[in-house]
């Protein structure tokens, strides 16, 4: 970083600094809990509006079967030949809903990320974080009321809008409030909070077990961040470094021996698809797809497969067990890209999460919960360095005025790519006969892409923030 920026970065006040870390924790604190209402509810309410369909009669319930038996929630003994097979028929279309309701959230991460981004570039870091969290927040309580498979899916794609619009304007406030020598610890905080998200999530769904018939209340627990979305713009200051930018864009703060090929461009979100940024910007979502792809397109079944063929409850340990070894893991993965690189970081634990991930589709089940648990935690820490590689490198990419929509772009962007292969593998979840092994095995594969995609990574980017 150039003595320059840093002279801007440090006109923040020790307070202000504080309140951007404060906030943009909060704020993808927030998000990262609806990435967890996700994995957690949505399969309980994909299974609950199907059934109001009225095309599965005879389907037992929870309820139904603790009444007959409290000691076995899976028994099928006593039902009838047609009850079990409309049981089957709700796994298999319920898996289906499952894997739409994650395309809503990859969707809708990467709409917003371009449009949150662009209201971060365009009126300031702080008011595109105060929209994404209103958005994700206010949303979540509309979808207490849906009715239809179809209304939940159009509330959840519209509240991760908002969910992948916090991402981008939270890391490049702090990435252009604080010095270079304290980023890979934000990159740690900021890519740690969102498994802390994810894991009080699992403790909610711990506390009170969300089951078909009870899955609602954890829409409204998604609607309590509508108070930090008021409260930012009112505590949080705006990047320094951003409003220097604006003043130059404006003419406010022009040398007037400057030529005019040296004032600043407006910001258009066209110029991180045209050269000389098109090969940073293809080389960033390659990146931040494969953990993307690896979290949502992969290891995320393990959810739905303990669901199915666990209990409500298993689902979400499963989710803990994920999310709070990824916590450690996110909140070293700066300090290892810095200590190690970027590059070669990548590719090991690109390498390091295929084994763990074929390892937990090939020799643990539900059954055995805990060596299934064990291998989810494992998983949890190695994929979760990566969201603390990300934020850490994705900024390095662009220069101020596109970093917010670059940033989020790439790491949004990446979601697209997942979502359309989610959605392929929930259409075709009949043909794997719900069958969460060999979806497992399949797209963990992903991995491997991430080890030949880091070889690509432009050269000269180490650690510097450019203006």
């Amino acid at each position: 970083m150039s003595d320059s920026m840093k002279e801007t970065a440090s006109s923040l006040s020790k307070s202000g600094k504080i309140a951007i870390i404060v906030a943009a924790f909060l704020g993808w604190f927030f998000a990262g809990m609806h990435l967890g209402i996700t994995s957690l509810a949505m399969g309980s309410a994909s299974k609950d509006l199907l059934k109001s369909t009225g095309q599965y009669e005879g389907v037992v319930t929870n309820q139904n079967k603790s009444d007959a038996n409290p000691t076995d929630t899976n028994q099928t003994s006593g039902s009838t030949p047609a009850q079990n097979d409309a049981e089957q028929r709700l796994k298999t279309d319920s898996s289906k809903w499952f894997g739409y309701y994650v395309c809503a959230l990859l969707f809708g991460g990467a709409l917003g990320g371009l449009v949150f981004g662009r209201i971060g570039d365009e009126f300031g870091r702080v008011k595109g974080m105060m929209a994404a969290i209103c958005c994700y927040s206010g949303v979540s309580a509309l979808a207490y009321f849906v009715e239809t498979p179809e209304q939940l899916w159009i509330a959840r794609f519209v509240v991760c809008m908002g969910v992948g619009g916090m991402w981008p304007n939270g890391v490049a406030l702090m990435s252009e409030a604080w010095a270079s020598a304290s980023r890979p610890l934000l990159a740690g905080v900021i890519g740690t909070a969102a498994n802390i998200g994810i894991f009080m999530t699992g403790v909610a769904g711990r506390i009170r077990e969300v089951s078909p018939e009870d899955w609602r209340w954890v829409m409204l627990m998604g609607a309590v961040p509508i108070v930090l979305g008021v409260l930012v713009p009112l505590l949080v200051p705006e990047s320094p470094r951003w409003l220097e930018d604006q003043r130059r864009l404006k003419g406010e703060k022009g040398d007037a021996d400057d030529s005019n090929e040296s004032k600043p461009q407006a910001v258009t979100t066209k110029e991180i698809f045209t050269p000389p940024l098109l090969t940073v910007t293809l080389v960033g979502i390659l990146l931040a797809t494969v953990p993307l792809f690896g979290g949502w397109g992969s290891s995320n079944w393990a959810v739905k497969w303990a669901e199915d063929a666990g209990s409500d409850g298993l689902k979400a340990q499963v989710i803990m067990a994920r999310s709070l070894t990824g916590i450690i893991g996110s909140f070293l993965g700066g300090w290892v890209a810095s200590l190690i690189g970027r590059r070669r970081s990548y590719f090991l634990n690109s390498l390091i999460c295929l084994a763990s991930a074929q390892c937990l589709f090939w020799f643990t089940t539900p059954t055995d919960a805990t060596t299934f648990l064990i291998m989810n935690s494992v998983l949890g820490f190695f994929s979760g360095i990566f969201f603390g590689w990300l934020p850490l490198f994705l900024p390095e990419l662009f220069v101020t005025r596109v970093r917010s929509a670059g940033a989020g772009v790439c790491f949004n962007f990446g979601r697209i790519i997942t979502a359309i292969t989610v959605f392929v593998t929930a259409a075709l979840i009949a043909h794997f006969n719900n069958d969460f092994q060999a979806i497992g095995r399949l797209t963990s594969l992903i991995y491997l892409l991430g080890a030949v995609g880091i070889l690509l990574m432009p050269k000269g980017v180490e650690g510097e923030i450019k203006d």
